[in-house]
C-alpha cells in the first residue's frame, strides 16, 4: 500500500489555502497501491524535521512557537525568521519595508516574492518601486507560520522569486479570545481584540481589530496611526473545506527620511532630525479572498481567488535643494490600483515509470488596473506633474511539477513554468503610451540524495525571472531630462539563472543544521525608478554566496538558533566599476530562548548587518549594524500574560540603511558642475526602547 504523509495545509503549504506543497509529501514505501493519508504533522518551529521531503537545503518553515517568542519592532520583521533576510526601514513606519537577501538590496520587494495565504503582495508597476510590498496590514498574533524558500528552483512561485519567496499563513481559529493592550516609549500605543466563534456544524468565524499609534524618537513626531480589521470564515477540515477572508487597513504618518552625514556633523540637524518636516503619506488596503480545497481518492485540488484595493500617497525628499533652490526637491508618488487573481491547481499521487510520485498542474491569473503619478511638490502642495499614467497589466502563468521517489534515498523534483504578460500604458505623454506583450519559459530541476540516517544532500538548478515596470517597458521619452526621445524601453521580462548545492543534518540530540552554496545570474537589472520617473541602466549581474543555518532544541525548554550568510554581487563586464551598490554581504542572526512548563518565557536575539559597497568602485562602504533585542512573558492567574519587549538593548547609534549619492542643503552653494555634494545618507536605528503589554485570554 502507498502511504502519503499529509501535512497541515494552512501550516506549511506554498499554494492555495489548504494546498499541499509539492515537496511536503512522500511515500514511505514503493508499493503502488491505493493511497492512505496519514495524520497531520504540525509545524511548531524550525525544529520540525524536514528530512525525506525538503526540496533544498535553504527552505524551511517557522511555526507559531518561535514566532510568538520574537520581539517585533514592526510586523515586517516576521520575515526575518527566514535566514539571511534583513528587514529595515528608511522612512516613516507606514511605508513599505526595505529588504535584503542573497546579495540583493531588494528595495521594497523586487526579486523577493511575498504572499499571505497564497495572495501575492508584490505590487507590479508601483508608484514608488517595482514589486513594492507593504506589510502594515499584518496582525502578528494571527500569523501561524512563515514558510520560506530561496532561489529560482520552484515552478509555482514565478515573478519576483529568484532571490527568495515567503508564504505566511493565518490561523484557522483561536483556542481562546485575546484582549491585549501595549504601551511604550516614543508614544507607542497598541490595542488588539481577537476571537473565534463556531458557526453552524463545521464553520469557524475568526475576527480581529487592531489599532496602533506611534511617534518615534524623531524630532518631528511621526504621528503614525493605523487601523487593521480582519474577518475570516473557515469551513470543513484541513483536507476538505473552504476559507473566506476580508481584511481592511488604513494608515497615515509623517516621516523622517534618510539624511546626509554632513548635516549632522555640521549641526544643521540632529541625528533624529529632518530636512523636510512635511514628508510622509497615507495608505490603505482592502481585500477579499476565497479558497476551496478538497481530496478525491489519489487526487487533491485547490482553487483560490482574491481581489484587493490598494492606495498610496507618498511624499518624499531625498536630495533637499539639489534641483530646486526655491521650493526644494519634495515629490509625491501616487498609486491607486485594483488587483484581481485566481490560482488553481490539482495534484495526483501515483507513479512515474513505476515509481511513487506526485505530479502537480497549476495555473495563475492576475490583473492589475493601476493609476499612478509622479509630481513635484512643496510642503505637500503640487507644483507640477512629471508624469501621469493609467496602466493595465495582466499575466497568466502555468506550471507542472513532478516529484518521483526512485529509491529510498534518491528523489527528483522537475518543474516547468510558462508566463505571458501584457502591458497597456496610457500616459499623459503620448510618446510613452503603448502596448507590449512578452512571454518566458522557466524550467527547473533538483535531485536529493538521502536521507542517509541523519543527513540529506541537495542539488538544485533553475531559471526564474522578474517583470519590469510597465512604464519602463513602453518608455520612449524620458520625462526627467530636457532632451526629447532620449529614453529607451527596457525588456519586459528579465531572465535569471540560479544553482545551489546543500546539505541538511538532523542530529538525534535536537540540532538541525544546513549548509548551502548558491549562485545567481541576472541578464539585466534595468528597472523603472519611481523616484525619478524614468529608467536606469545597471547591466547584467552575477551573485554567489553561502548560508549556514542552525536550530537546536536543547531540551528542558531551551532552544538556540544561529544563522550566518555571506554573499558577493558584481556587475558583468564592468571593469573596475563592478560593485553593486547596496548589495548585502554578511549577516548573522542568533537567538536564545527559554520557556517553562507554566508558559513563562524569555528570549534574547541579536542581528548583525554587515558593511556594504555604496557605489560601483567599492571605495565607499556602509557602516555595520548590530541590534540586540529581548522579549519576556510571565503568565499568571491562568488567563493573563504580561509581556516586556526591549529593543536596541545596547543603545547603539547604528543605521537602518545607508546610501551614497549627491544632494544639496538649502544653506549650501552649488557643488561641482552646478550639482550637489556626494555624501553618505543614513536613517538611524531607533534607540533603546521598552514596550510593556498585558493580554487576557477569554
Amino acid at each position: 500500500m502507498l502511504l502519503v504523509a499529509s501535512f497541515v495545509p494552512l501550516t506549511i503549504a506554498f499554494g492555495p489555502v489548504g494546498a499541499l506543497a509539492q515537496d511536503e509529501v512522500g511515500p514511505t514505501i514503493q508499493d503502488p497501491e491505493p493511497v492512505t493519508v496519514l495524520d497531520a504533522v504540525i509545524v511548531e518551529g524550525r525544529g520540525t524535521s524536514r528530512l525525506g521531503f525538503a526540496p533544498s537545503a535553504s527552505e524551511g518553515v517557522t511555526g507559531p512557537e518561535q514566532l510568538r517568542r520574537r520581539p517585533l519592532l514592526r510586523p515586517g520583521e516576521l520575515l526575518e525568521t527566514a535566514p539571511g533576510v534583513i528587514v529595515t526601514q528608511h522612512s516613516g513606519s507606514g511605508k513599505g519595508n526595505q529588504f535584503f537577501l542573497r546579495g540583493f538590496n531588494l528595495d521594497h520587494g523586487t526579486d523577493f516574492n511575498v504572499n499571505v495565504d497564497n495572495v501575492p503582495l508584490n505590487l507590479r508597476s508601483h508608484g514608488h518601486g517595482q514589486g513594492y510590498v507593504d506589510l502594515n496590514f499584518l496582525i502578528p498574533e494571527l500569523v501561524e507560520t512563515v514558510a520560506y524558500r530561496k532561489g529560482p528552483y520552484f515552478a509555482d512561485t514565478g515573478d519576483f522569486s529568484s532571490a527568495g519567496s515567503v508564504d505566511m499563513s493565518y490561523v484557522r481559529s483561536l483556542p481562546n479570545g485575546i484582549a491585549q493592550l501595549e504601551t511604550g516609549q516614543f508614544g507607542f500605543q497598541r490595542a488588539l481584540l481577537a476571537d473565534s466563534i463556531s458557526v453552524g456544524t463545521d464553520g469557524d468565524l475568526l475576527f480581529a481589530v487592531e489599532t496602533l499609534a506611534y511617534d518615534g524618537p524623531w524630532d518631528v513626531d511621526e504621528n503614525f496611526k493605523k487601523f487593521n480589521g480582519l474577518a475570516r470564515y473557515v469551513t470543513g477540515d484541513k483536507y476538505d473545506g473552504s476559507a473566506y477572508t476580508f481584511s481592511a487597513y488604513e494608515g497615515d504618518w509623517t516621516s523622517t527620511d534618510h539624511i546626509p552625514e554632513r548635516a549632522v556633523e555640521q549641526d544643521v540637524i540632529g541625528r533624529f532630525g529632518t530636512l523636510d518636516p512635511t514628508t510622509g503619506g497615507d495608505s490603505s488596503r482592502y481585500s477579499l479572498t476565497g479558497a476551496w480545497f478538497g481530496t478525491d481518492g489519489d487526487r487533491r485540488w485547490d482553487l483560490s481567488a482574491y481581489v484587493y484595493r490598494y492606495d498610496l500617497d507618498l511624499y518624499s525628499n531625498f536630495t533637499y535643494a539639489l534641483d530646486d533652490r526655491v521650493n526644494g526637491d519634495q515629490f509625491r508618488q501616487l498609486d491607486r490600483r485594483w488587483t484581481q487573481g485566481l490560482h488553481g491547481q490539482t495534484t495526483w499521487f501515483g507513479q512515474t515509470l513505476g515509481k511513487p510520485s506526485e505530479t502537480r498542474l497549476g495555473a495563475q491569473f492576475r490583473n492589475d488596473f493601476i493609476t499612478n503619478a509622479l509630481e513635484n511638490t512643496a510642503q505637500r502642495r503640487v507644483l507640477s506633474t512629471v508624469r501621469y499614467d493609467d496602466i493595465v497589466e495582466t499575466s497568466l502563468g502555468a506550471y507542472v511539477t513532478n516529484t518521483t521517489y526512485w529509491t529510498d534515498t534518491v528523489r527528483t523534483n522537475l518543474g516547468l513554468r510558462g508566463d505571458v504578460f501584457y502591458f497597456d500604458v496610457s500616459s499623459d505623454n503620448p510618446a510613452n503610451s503603448g502596448e507590449e506583450a512578452d512571454g518566458i519559459l522557466s524550467p527547473n530541476a533538483s535531485i536529493v540524495f538521502g536521507p542517509y540516517k541523519d543527513v540529506e544532500f541537495y542539488v538544485n538548478g533553475g531559471y526564474g525571472f522578474h517583470s519590469n515596470d510597465a512604464r519602463g517597458v513602453t518608455l520612449t521619452d524620458d520625462p526627467t531630462t530636457q532632451e526629447p526621445n532620449d529614453g529607451s524601453p527596457v525588456d519586459a521580462l528579465v531572465r535569471q539563472t540560479g544553482a545551489e548545492i546543500g546539505v541538511r543534518y538532523e542530529a538525534p540530540f535536537g540540532l538541525i543544521s544546513t549548509l548551502a552554496l548558491w549562485g545567481l545570474e541576472s541578464d539585466s537589472e534595468l528597472l523603472f525608478v519611481g523616484d525619478a520617473g524614468g529608467t536606469e541602466a545597471s547591466g547584467a549581474t552575477e551573485r554567489w554566496g553561502v548560508e549556514w543555518t542552525n536550530y537546536w532544541d536543547m531540551g528542558d525548554g531551551w532552544s538556540l538558533d544561529f544563522d550566518a550568510t555571506w554573499s558577493e554581487a558584481r556587475f558583468v563586464d564592468a571593469g573596475d566599476l563592478d560593485h553593486v551598490p547596496g548589495a548585502v554581504e554578511t549577516t548573522v542572526a542568533a537567538g536564545l530562548a527559554y520557556e517553562t512548563p507554566e508558559g513563562h518565557y524569555a528570549a534574547l536575539r541579536a542581528r548583525y548587518f554587515g558593511p556594504r559597497d555604496l557605489e560601483e568602485s567599492g571605495e565607499v562602504r556602509s557602516s555595520e549594524t548590530l541590534l540586540v533585542n529581548a522579549h519576556f512573558a510571565y503568565r499568571f492567574a491562568d488567563a493573563w500574560l504580561l509581556r516586556l519587549s526591549i529593543f536596541n538593548l545596547l543603545d547603539r547609534e547604528d543605521s537602518e540603511i545607508e546610501y551614497f549619492y549627491p544632494s544639496r542643503l538649502f544653506s549650501e552653494p552649488p557643488g561641482p558642475d552646478e550639482g550637489g555634494f556626494n555624501d553618505v545618507h543614513f536613517h538611524p536605528v531607533q534607540p533603546f526602547a521598552v514596550r510593556v503589554g498585558v493580554a487576557v485570554a477569554f
